[in-house]
């Protein structure tokens, strides 16, 4: 357990005296991240009251109330003059299942051994010719085969090995949870079935139902004005949605987050203070708590689209860094990390301090591409993520077991201070990164 009175670790010490240096060189206060205001704003936002921070709840409005305080406090300014406060709303159609009858030869199957992904309000099959059977068979990539055909659009019943039961379980509560669709998205003809079953069947009837709603959704965003370069900007961000309620376990339903995301937003709230105090920055910082990224990067995809590319000089997003990186204490890793020169850039400014940073460990989880970078990325920008979990082995990823206590507040704040440091020569406009190959439609 976290307790006020431990003392700053070494590398926060280490990067004080680098920093220190600095600063009697160019007669300036430099900032650290305050441990204990990390594990207040931690605290809050994996507190149970916010109960796992779902879309369209109370609660995630809730910690949005909490963050756009946060913001303000650090001396932020709304994304745009004319806005009055710092929450960037949208529009977005939910669809929710209200009526699920899967029948495969004859036999209805259990409530929890299938779910429907669809843009449509309803689906009446009866053994029609026109849609496929297709499988996921236990010797396929799982990742790689569900994405090579939710990309199609078709009509399709999908058998699942029960080998995948975990990865279909996932699926599955993301699906019971609603499908989400921005409204300026173009809906898929094609409905996708997912059964979870070795034998594809003979025959079938499918009988579905989605209730359709129009909701809305907020990101938290503020700046900090660039002072000779504000048309050039850079980003940090994180997501502060999570997964919500889930099946209990030892009477604990809540997905707290504390880790996914909680921990990268808290990072976001702390640089935003460290850079606000330091009053060093020419190009304008942006700082973004993004909405419904559990969902599909809803919030992110909308946030995007608000701002010019080519004006973005990086972007940096942080997701789960409450723990040990694979590759030990003060470490991280960047996804996509061979893409651009960013993480070259982040190492060498850390560089004498004892912190690493790393290229991503995992590339057979596609983690590039997974989180609230991904769209930036793809129109060019060096957007990149960086993390410390070890999503291979990491039992407490999307689970009730997510919380507070699971984390070592003191990876929280080393990483923190890396990602300021390692940052400054961008921010101060003197390093810009490589831009990425742009994505083809």
């Amino acid at each position: 357990m976290y307790k006020t009175t431990t003392p700053l670790n070494k590398l926060s010490f280490v990067l004080f005296l680098v920093l220190g240096a600095c600063a009697s060189q160019k007669k300036e206060r430099i900032v650290s991240v305050d441990q204990q205001e990390v594990h207040r704003i931690i605290s809050t936002l994996a507190d149970d009251r916010l109960k796992g921070r779902a879309v369209f709840t109370p609660e995630i409005e809730e910690a949005a109330t909490f963050i756009e305080g946060e913001f303000k406090k650090a001396g932020l300014q709304p994304l745009k003059a004319n806005e009055n406060d710092f929450l960037q709303r949208f529009q977005a159609t939910q669809i929710k299942p209200s009526l699920c009858e899967i029948l495969l030869d004859g036999k209805e199957l259990d409530s929890d051994a299938g779910f429907v992904l669809s843009d449509q309000a309803g689906l009446n099959w009866n053994t029609d010719p026109e849609v496929r059977i297709l499988s996921i068979s236990a010797s396929d990539n799982f990742r790689k085969k569900y994405k090579e055909i939710s990309q199609q659009d078709i009509n399709a019943i999908v058998c699942v090995d029960e080998s995948f039961v975990k990865e279909f379980n996932y699926l599955k509560q993301h699906a019971d949870n609603g499908r989400i669709l921005l409204n300026t998205d173009q809906k898929k003809k094609g409905s996708l079935v997912f059964v979870l079953s070795k034998e594809q069947p003979k025959s079938f009837r499918i009988n579905y139902t989605g209730t359709v709603e129009n909701k809305g959704l907020a990101n938290v965003v503020g700046v900090l004005p660039g002072r000779s370069k504000p048309n050039e900007f850079v980003i940090f961000s994180g997501h502060y949605d999570h997964i919500g309620i889930l099946k209990p376990i030892d009477r604990d339903s809540i997905a707290n987050g504390a880790d996914d995301d909680a921990s990268g937003v808290t990072a976001v709230i702390s640089l935003a203070n460290i850079f606000a105090k330091q009053k060093d920055n020419e190009r304008t910082l942006i700082f973004a708590a993004f909405t419904a990224e559990e969902s599909g990067g809803y919030g992110s995809q909308y946030f995007s689209k608000q701002l010019n590319p080519d004006h973005v000089v990086a972007m940096i997003n942080i997701e789960m860094i409450g723990k040990d990186a694979k590759f030990g204490a003060n470490s991280m890793y960047l996804t996509g990390f061979e893409k651009s020169d960013l993480g070259k850039i982040l190492q060498r400014n850390v560089k004498g301090t004892g912190f690493s940073f790393y290229p991503d460990p995992y590339p057979e989880q596609n983690l590039f591409y997974r989180s609230d970078n991904a769209t930036l990325a793809a129109l060019g920008v060096p957007a990149h993520t960086v993390s410390t979990v070890q999503i291979d082995k990491d039992n407490y990823y999307h689970t009730v077991k997510d919380e507070l206590e699971t984390l070592d507040i003191k990876n929280i704040v080393s990483s923190i201070n890396a990602v300021a440091l390692g940052a400054r020569s961008i921010i101060a406009g003197k390093e810009t990164p490589t831009r990425l190959e742009p994505l083809k439609n």
